[in-house]
């Protein structure tokens, strides 16, 4: 399962895993363009199986709905990219009344694993195939300072700034695997999480980005900036490698794992992040808390 897969490096990996002859399901928000996703897979790869679903992260309900929808098809389930991202300049609110960038990158991806999470250690328990979470951070997690990072304000910040609200989107995607990787192995669950940075690549995020390269340099900056495929290729080891099977909780990039921050491996704020996130969800949602990992 592949969300965020209508554009950029979303959109070749569903194309790289479809031509391994993965099924591939894409929950996507805009299905004209999802469906376009999958009619180039499927002329480069005619017998390949791809399913597409409404979804919009940013929505509690919307990726409830999804997931309910998938789960009712009985179909096994091993893969699991969570590679959807907004970047928004100005301060903008979801349906649910959370700041837009944190909703979609980090809450709704921490609903939708929750929510499937059951589904893929049953398919690894059945398979003997190893199942794999991977998350897309970046590496401006780093760039988040400890006073900065208070749950609260990231739900409705005071003082917004469309690259720090990134930055801390990302920041709680890797907390979150950090955790959930921790959960996984105290429960000898054959379900491994890993974390990538693809690299800057050229892609809308990127385009949208106008305070993280000014314009006057995005030309000489564009000849550092990895293609779509460069980007994807990370995605793609972390997802079908053999080479990491048994790893989880790591940070990849360009293929290799690699360091991040001292604060995103604070275990202590990882565990506080998750039952915050956990506590809000099920608030919202108005529904009993779901057993633990």
């Amino acid at each position: 399962m592949c969300e965020g897969a209508t554009s950029g490096i979303g959109a070749e990996t569903a194309r790289v895993l479809a031509k391994r002859g993965v099924r591939v399901v894409i929950p996507a928000r805009d299905l004209k363009r999802a469906a376009e996703v999958k009619e180039g897979i499927q002329r480069e790869s005619p017998n390949a199986e791809v399913l597409l679903f409404e979804i919009d992260l940013s929505s509690l309900v919307s990726v409830q709905r999804f997931c309910h929808q998938f789960l009712a098809l009985g179909l096994p389930l091993n893969i699991l990219i969570n590679n959807a991202g907004v970047y928004s300049k100005n301060l903008e609110f979801s349906e649910d009344k959370i700041e837009m960038t944190f909703a979609t990158n980090y809450l709704g991806h921490y609903l939708l694993t929750e929510m499937v999470l059951e589904k893929m250690i049953e398919t690894a328990a059945e398979t003997g195939v190893q199942g794999r979470i991977i998350n897309l951070s970046s590496v401006i997690h780093s760039w988040v300072k400890r006073d900065d990072f208070c749950f609260t304000r990231l739900l409705n910040p005071k003082n917004y700034n469309g690259t720090c609200a990134y930055a801390q989107s990302k920041l709680a995607t890797i907390m979150h695997a950090k955790e959930m990787s921790r959960q996984l192995k105290a429960r000898n669950a054959r379900v491994t999480i890993n974390v990538v940075h693809p690299g800057i690549v050229k892609t809308g995020i990127i385009r949208a980005h106008k305070g993280f390269i000014t314009d006057s340099l995005f030309f000489i900056a564009s000849k550092l900036l990895k293609s779509i495929s460069q980007g994807a290729s990370t995605t793609c080891y972390a997802a079908l490698s053999p080479q990491i099977e048994g790893v989880s909780g790591k940070y990849f990039a360009d293929c290799n794992e690699s360091n991040c921050s001292a604060l995103a491996n604070d275990e202590s704020e990882a565990k506080k992040l998750w039952k915050q996130t956990r506590a809000l969800i099920h608030r919202r949602l108005r529904q009993p808390s779901v057993k633990h990992l």
